[in-house]
């Protein structure tokens, strides 16, 4: 059994964090203060090629896995921009996943081609109000109609809708009461983001402020035939190809997020003095440091596990929501950490603990919580009742 880092991989590492670098700490307080979408940092990393890690090679991306799209990933929120970055390009990865397995010859290379080039940017407009975690209760309806489809409805916690010009959107062509299964007769499509059409309201929010969080409206929304993803009503099992890669995607995220802040709080630690002595030398502070490394690290790898098992066309439901769970927690213990370490200038936004404080606290509630990540691994690994 081999766990080790490939060379491949190492360069992966290596290249995607010279991009990076290139992005300190005052651009990224820029876009945070000023809720500036980090267009030069979307640019760069589209002129890299790294948009297209997980697209098909005739289109131009690497046709890649998942495991080194998370070790891209980790780099990303490693840097100088922690979540903002990675929440920047991740629904490049994960988000067109449904296109990539489930759409025709045309579509992917009307839709995946822009993406992979940084000429489109795309949303995902899945969740909504009324309904939140329990997607099979959507109520956004498509109406079939000559040509397309009219839709109507709301989502929310739509990222980066304020910038972007395409939206993946779920929706119900069938009523949830005419089904035979809850998760039927839901339908996807990925089409023009018409913002002279659809409203899309900025949400005023804690962090991430960079990547913005939308409330979208929608009524009678002509959507055409040919921008449906798939057979009609088959919308909820083709986005299930994506929520294993999601959390893959989101716990690396996570894990790179706390590695980032471990390593600001271990410098800071190495070079400010109190009475007389480096705070570093206190095993007051050594000791949650080193307890937050053992924790991000177990976090890595069984994400890397559940990467691995997904390339490799085996089950890893398990592991992917339990990578996401610890890399959550972890990321959120580390950069709770920092701030500490810091003390009073913890607080301050010259030495950026506290933007990375305020981003962590996403990463234990979306996309998926962790009381249902652990209803889950309840429910399927420990052959428990169903809870909810």
């Amino acid at each position: 059994m081999d766990i080790s880092f490939s060379e491949e991989h190492e360069a992966i590492r290596d290249n995607v964090r010279k991009v990076c670098d290139q992005f300190d700490d005052e651009y990224w307080s820029r876009c945070e203060q000023e809720k500036t979408f980090p267009f030069e940092f979307h640019k760069a990393m589209a002129d890299a090629g790294w948009l297209g890690i997980t697209m098909p090679e005739e289109l131009g991306g690497a046709n890649l896995g998942v495991t080194e799209a998370a070790i891209m990933m980790h780099e990303v929120s490693a840097s100088a921009g922690g979540y903002s970055a990675a929440s920047t390009i991740h629904l490049n990865i994960f988000g067109p996943h449904s296109v990539v397995v489930h759409g025709t010859p045309e579509q992917k290379e009307r839709m995946l081609l822009p993406l992979i080039k940084g000429e489109d940017r795309a949303c995902f407009g899945v969740t909504e109000p009324d309904a939140g975690l329990d997607t099979t209760s959507i109520s956004t309806f498509a109406t079939k109609v000559p040509g397309g489809y009219r839709v109507t409805g709301r989502k929310i916690w739509t990222s980066s809708g304020q910038v972007a010009n395409k939206i993946l959107l779920l929706t119900r062509t069938t009523p949830k009461d005419q089904c035979k299964k809850p998760t039927d007769g839901m339908t996807l499509f990925y089409t023009d983001l018409d913002k002279s059409k659809i409203e899309v309201r900025r949400i005023p929010k804690m962090g991430r402020n960079a990547v913005d969080s939308n409330a979208t409206f929608i009524d009678d929304y002509f959507v055409p035939e040919e921008d449906r993803i798939g057979e009609e009503g088959k919308g909820f099992h083709y986005i299930l190809h994506s929520l294993n890669p999601e959390r893959i995607l989101v716990g690396i995220e996570a894990v790179g997020l706390g590695r980032g802040a471990l390593a600001r709080a271990a410098k800071y630690a190495g070079e400010r003095k109190v009475f007389g002595r480096l705070i570093g030398e206190n095993q007051g502070i050594q000791h949650p440091l080193a307890e937050n490394w053992t924790y991000l690290e177990s976090a890595f790898w069984m994400i890397m596990r559940a990467a691995n098992l997904y390339d490799q066309g085996k089950p890893c439901g398990a592991e992917a929501n339990a990578g996401k769970f610890l890399g959550g927690r972890a990321a959120f213990e580390a950069c709770t950490r920092a701030v500490m370490t810091h003390g009073g200038m913890g607080y301050s936004s010259e030495y950026q603990v506290e933007r990375l404080f305020r981003e962590s606290i996403l990463l234990r509630i979306a996309p998926i919580t962790e009381q249902l990540i652990l209803s889950f691994i309840a429910e399927k690994v420990l052959d428990l009742p169903k809870s909810y």
